[in-house]
């Protein structure tokens, strides 16, 4: 059949295909091992290239027309979406909020560093309702200045700009978020199968006790960044909303002082709205038809927009003068006693009891007319609840005091995704060191390294007790919001010296033999950590025929107790690492699939997390010493043996418990070897599995020890942002 021959009205294009039913290869099979994750911003979909180099470019941005740029914005209203009072700083700072707001530190995802905010779902959240229009109204800007500036730098900057426009002395601002091309697939956002479900959903084990919130979740329901603004589960309560507040606010990195100085910041600027019926709105972005071109939320019933814009359905100004930063919503929260009431969109909302006609803010678009002013039941619980409170009336007294704790707590919700101040760039970047910034000291690059390799060679440590000790120092790293890795040598401090994935009686035995050397040679503890992991790989892979040189970059430091937040480094860390074959204790999430969480969190691809695992088996890196998985009778020599015995048609593989199996001999049923799910992944998944075969080819033993040395490498140097 030609062209011709097609019957009329048929579609000579076959439906039902990925790009029109959205489907997977993994969707008919759901218990299969989906390695998306690792495949996340594959750089197929950048459309910049390889070569193309942000921090380069920057160095070209002319920073000062840029904030000029942005500055006039503020107040040039445009008619498709008029700006309220004639200002956007409500907007493009409730934009930054929304876009930050949904970092978390329980594993670093999320936040405003790579521009998520364009892609689903985060630009199709109910919560994050018309910032599609901050991000339009943000386009002739991102236009002119092309690659010089990222989606990500820019939406930071305008609600940084937005607030220095209202009138505050802002504390800073770094440059270097780089754009990501596509959704983040490895973000988990929570069960629900629809937005803002009923916080008794598999969320939390019990609303009422805010700690029983699943992590690494933050926000209270779905399609929210912090809390619901009507209460809990859409009913008012101030007292079990601070309760939410203080759980969501820690698990976003923010204490209560940081808690009351942003919701009465983010407040003291901007409206809610709420001034309509939201059944009367488009879909979200998402959901949208062809011709609305990406925007969601549009009234195409009526007016929609002005006094008619609905958003959160809350309706409503928080202070006297919204496009101003002074201390009006101090003023207004405890100078009044407020009630509840119900917007024009039907959403619980509080007003003052009584309150006189100048206090009130005027219409967005007839200053002649003026309404009440609103809190939200967030708002009320800064005032109900006894530490809240406290805050607030200090602030309310000192208001020096409540915009420099705004300007700090504006900075790190806008940069503590970015990871260590060495990753900023610009003029504006603060000179204060800070210690949410987990800094390092410069460390000594200048001494003799092969000096250091033969100590530490002669020192009696074992292959084993080199390489996981390095491992377990580099492998906190998080490329989620960079912190974490073997800079800093911060295995040795509290809490990571007494964590029970690093070993901490092994740990010990062998820090007490590494800084004496560190000490003798001018290096690092840091650097000494790394070089003995690399020490520990050269001799493996001579005991398996190949003299190899690990790569190493010197100059490592060695943080301080002082220079260290020992309660924000409790989320990292490990309660399972596949790469070490351990888990602390039976969960649901099985243990490869944990294996694949830190595999994403270090930047790996599924070869590279391959290779590692068949590496640190041969070479007896196990935690604890267990030989599960350990498939050779060289142990210590970085062979390809993981994989010849694993893909060994002579053996069988059989359960034992729920994480543990025998592989036995086909023939006889002589026990050979213990393996876990860790393991008989690479021979069970199709993709792991490909790998493993290469891997076990008889002409790629030294391509294993090739490949091995890179990934290792990688992750050693993942956190040394001075080498990029």
């Amino acid at each position: 059949m030609d062209g011709n021959d097609i019957p009329t009205g048929k579609c000579p294009v076959m439906h039902g295909g990925n790009t029109t039913s959205g489907e997977s290869v993994t969707s008919w099979w759901p218990n299969s091992l989906n390695l998306d994750i690792l495949g996340q911003h594959d750089t197929k979909t950048n459309p910049l290239g390889q070569d193309f180099d942000y921090r380069e470019e920057l160095k070209t941005l002319d920073v000062e027309a840029l904030k000029n740029d942005l500055r006039a914005l503020m107040s040039d209203s445009q008619d498709w979406w008029p700006a309220d009072w004639g200002s956007y700083v409500g907007m493009f700072a409730r934009v930054a909020w929304h876009t930050a707001g949904s970092y978390r530190l329980a594993d670093g995802r999320g936040g405003g560093g790579t521009g998520n905010q364009r892609f689903a779902p985060l630009n199709s959240w109910p919560d994050n309702a018309n910032t599609d229009k901050g991000r339009r109204l943000l386009w002739p800007i991102k236009k002119k200045y092309g690659n010089k500036i990222s989606w990500a730098d820019l939406i930071q900057l305008a609600g940084t700009i937005a607030y220095d426009v209202a009138g505050l002395k802002t504390f800073g601002f770094g440059f270097g978020r780089e754009d990501i091309w596509h959704p983040e697939k490895d973000v988990y956002w929570g069960a629900e199968k629809e937005w803002l479900a009923p916080s008794a959903s598999p969320r939390y084990g019990d609303v009422d006790q805010p700690e029983t919130l699943e992590n690494p979740l933050a926000a209270v329901q779905m399609g929210l960044i912090y809390v619901n603004p009507e209460g809990v589960n859409g009913k008012p309560d101030p007292l079990k909303t601070a309760a939410q507040m203080r759980e969501t606010f820690a698990r976003m990195a923010m204490n209560d002082e940081e808690t009351v100085a942003l919701t009465a910041g983010g407040h003291t600027i901007g409206k809610a709205h709420g001034n309509g019926n939201a059944a009367d709105l488009s879909p979200e972005p998402e959901g949208g038809s062809l011709e609305d071109q990406g925007l969601g939320w549009m009234n195409k019933t009526g007016r929609g927009i002005g006094r008619n814009t609905v958003v959160s359905g809350i309706e409503g100004a928080w202070t006297t003068h919204p496009t101003k930063w002074d201390n009006g919503f101090f003023d207004m929260l405890m100078n009044h006693d407020w009630e509840l009431r119900k917007s024009p969109a039907g959403a619980w909302q509080y007003e003052p009891v009584s309150i006189a006609e100048a206090d009130r803010p005027a219409d967005v678009e007839d200053p002649s007319i003026r309404y009440n002013p609103i809190m939200t039941d967030a708002d009320m619980a800064l005032k109900v609840d006894p530490i809240y409170r406290e805050i607030s009336e200090r602030f309310h007294r000192d208001p020096a005091a409540f915009n420099d704790a705004f300007a700090r707590a504006w900075f790190k919700l806008t940069h503590r995704d970015m990871g260590p101040k060495a990753r900023y760039v610009g003029p504006d970047v603060p000179s204060e060191d800070l210690i949410w910034q987990d800094p390092v000291p410069a460390g000594n690059a200048g001494y003799d390294i092969d000096a250091a390799k033969a100590k530490i060679a002669a020192s009696g440590l074992s292959i084993a007790d080199m390489v996981a000790t390095a491992w377990d120092s580099a492998r906190t790293y998080r490329g989620s919001d960079m912190r974490g890795g073997a800079n800093g040598a911060r295995i040795r401090l509290a809490p990571q010296k007494d964590w029970e994935g690093n070993e901490p009686e092994r740990l010990a035995r062998v820090l007490s033999v590494l800084e004496p050397i560190a000490a003798e040679t001018g290096a690092s503890v840091a650097d000494i950590i790394v070089l003995a992991g690399n020490v520990g790989v050269e001799q493996a892979a001579k005991a398996a025929g190949y003299d190899i040189k690990v790569p190493f970059a010197p100059g490592r430091g060695d943080a301080t107790d002082a220079q260290t937040d020992a309660e924000s480094f409790e989320p990292l860390e490990p309660v399972a690492d596949g790469f070490r074959n351990w888990e602390k204790k039976e969960y649901a999430v099985s243990p490869e699939e944990m294996m694949l969480d830190r595999a994403q969190l270090l930047g790996l691809t599924a070869p590279e997390m391959t290779v590692l695992v068949g590496g640190l088996r041969a070479m007896g890196a196990n935690h604890g010493g267990s030989k599960d998985g350990v498939l050779t009778d060289r142990e210590g020599a970085l062979t390809n043996d993981f994989f010849v015995n694993l893909t060994d048609m002579n053996n069988t593989w059989n359960p034992t418990d729920r994480n543990s199996y025998q592989i036995r001999d086909r023939k006889t049923g002589t026990p050979k070897w213990t393996a876990t799910r860790a393991d008989l992944v690479f021979g069970s998944n199709s993709i792991l599995r490909a790998y493993a075969e290469l891997y076990a080819q008889d002409d790629n033993r030294r391509k294993f020890v090739d490949d091995f040395v890179k990934a290792w490498t990688k992750v050693m140097n993942a956190d040394r942002f001075d080498l990029v």
